[in-house]
Parts: C-alpha cells; sequence; structure tokens
C-alpha cells in the first residue's frame, strides 16, 4: 500500500477515477458532465491536501482533505474518497479514511465532517460507521439519484482522537 500525496502529474491517474464515479451519478453530487478542467479544480486545487492510493504505479484511489467550514469551524475537515471500480472491496477506502485521520489530526483538525452521504451508498455508510462516525443529520430527498430518483442524503461526523 503506498498513500502519496498527489501532484498536478498524478492528474491524468486521477481523472479517469473521478470521471467514472461523477459520470455514474450516484454517490457524489458534482455535475455528471463536469469537464476535466473542472474535475481537476474541485479535486486538486481547491482543497487543502490531495492523495492518492497507488500500487505499482498505478492509481487505484484518491481523496481530499478540506476545512469544512471557515472561522469558529475552521477545527473541522472534510473528506472525499474515490476508488476505481477495479480495485474495490479490497480495503482502499478502510486504508485513505485511516490515513486521512491521521493526516487531518497532523495538520490540527479536531473533527472530521461528511457532509452529504447519498443514503444508497450502504457500503460507504457501513464503513464509516465501522470507522467511528455517526449520522449526525438526515436531509430527506436531498440526492437526485439517477435510478432512484429523490432520496436523502446524511451527515456524518467523527470527533478525531490524537494519538
Amino acid at each position: 500500500m503506498n498513500i502519496k500525496e498527489a501532484t498536478k502529474q498524478h492528474w491524468p491517474s486521477i481523472w479517469p477515477i473521478f470521471q467514472e464515479i461523477v459520470t455514474a451519478g450516484e454517490t457524489y453530487a458534482y455535475e455528471r458532465t463536469t469537464t476535466i478542467q473542472q474535475a481537476e479544480a474541485i479535486w486538486l486545487d481547491a482543497p487543502r491536501i490531495t492523495f492518492i492510493f497507488e500500487e505499482n504505479g498505478e492509481v487505484l484511489g484518491t481523496y481530499y482533505l478540506k476545512t469544512n467550514q471557515a472561522g469558529p469551524g475552521n477545527h473541522v475537515c472534510n473528506c472525499g474518497y474515490m476508488v476505481s471500480s477495479k480495485a474495490r472491496g479490497r480495503g482502499l477506502a478502510t486504508a485513505m479514511c485511516e490515513h486521512s485521520q491521521k493526516v487531518a489530526i497532523e495538520l490540527g483538525y479536531q473533527a472530521m465532517q461528511f457532509n452529504f452521504v447519498a443514503s444508497s451508498n450502504e457500503g460507504a455508510i457501513r464503513l464509516w460507521h465501522k470507522l467511528g462516525y455517526n449520522t449526525v443529520g438526515n436531509l430527506p430527498k436531498a440526492f437526485n439519484h439517477p435510478e432512484k430518483g429523490f432520496i436523502d442524503a446524511f451527515v456524518m461526523y467523527k470527533w478525531l482522537e490524537s494519538n
């Protein structure tokens, strides 16, 4: 397992993962027609830091970490995770989430919040609960799933423990 900070040079390897997930429209609230330039701004430029999960020189997953809110909320970070369909079920999301929590603490954050988890994303919800996140909010019919229509989205939160 090799999780390392992403650079501009990694973007061509991140883009296919981003495109696959966003085009499906099942988990992220990004336009399904997001362009490569828009995606790079969203995933690589806007966050405080972005990482890749690389194996044998191939990028199989990625995550970003950013401050969730400014000012009095700046001790809470937000992350987004993406795993290539060919690498799902191998524990990459778990490894990236655990890694992101350590990085968050190193960067001075005290909590992590996922703002908009589609209720149909059952695998992610199960994983986040397993890793100690609580569902603290339910946004009724806030996510327009391409097959299921309007479904709920959850806000999930965890206070981070420093070691």
